[in-house]
């Protein structure tokens, strides 16, 4: 599998530079999601996603002061792979997707990873770090990137009321779509059906 870059604009200590470098970041992230799922945020160390990762603890803390600093970093990874997951599937849209099935495919990439994507459910896109917290901060960024990835092929400029629209629809998705999760561990179907008519409406005020 082709590593996932890690923005540079994390927490990391040192930014790979060689192929080699970068291949040993995506593997200790691949092993703090891991570790995640398996033993949960408090009981994550460093020592172990090294054990895991099979690289020494120096190439641990060559990248991360703490495991703080790796789930920090794991959920950019996370954003920067839905941003692209997101753009890949509206270029296989024919024609113009609209912004009713851009909302859609950019909602069932969401639940794609919270079903899939290892350690996701508890670091998500940052608005789990520490777990149990919750953040803004995270959201504002997943709605800025929203703004900029949707605003062409919704032919809008992204100003700010685009993105208050799209920061207002992701923190409504946010909570519902944790609901849904801990109502079922799939996803409760009807909430989720209920979170896609509230978009709908909502955001048929803004883009319509």
């Amino acid at each position: 599998m082709k590593p996932v870059p890690v923005s540079h604009a994390t927490s990391l200590r040192r930014a790979p530079v060689q192929r080699r470098s970068t291949e040993r970041l995506a593997g200790i992230l691949d092993a703090c999601a891991a570790l995640l799922d398996e033993v949960g945020y408090d009981a994550l160390s460093t020592r172990a996603v090294a054990q895991r990762a099979g690289v020494p603890i120096g190439s641990v803390y060559r990248f991360f002061g703490n495991k703080r600093e790796m789930a920090d970093a794991l959920a950019q990874r996370n954003l920067e792979r839905f941003t692209r997951q997101v753009t890949d599937h509206l270029k296989a849209v024919t024609g113009d997707p609209g912004w009713r099935q851009a909302m859609d495919v950019v909602l069932d990439e969401y639940l794609d990873m919270k079903r899939t994507a290892p350690g996701f459910s508890l670091v998500d896109f940052g608005n789990q770090i520490p777990v149990g917290t919750r953040r803004t901060e995270p959201n504002h960024r997943v709605a800025d990137h929203l703004t900029d990835l949707l605003s062409g092929h919704l032919d809008r400029e992204p100003d700010e009321e685009l993105r208050r629209g799209f920061l207002i629809a992701v923190e409504t998705a946010d909570a519902l779509v944790h609901l849904a999760f801990r109502m079922a561990p799939e996803g409760d179907e009807e909430i989720i059906a209920e979170l896609r008519e509230m978009l709908r409406a909502y955001l048929a005020r803004v883009l319509d």
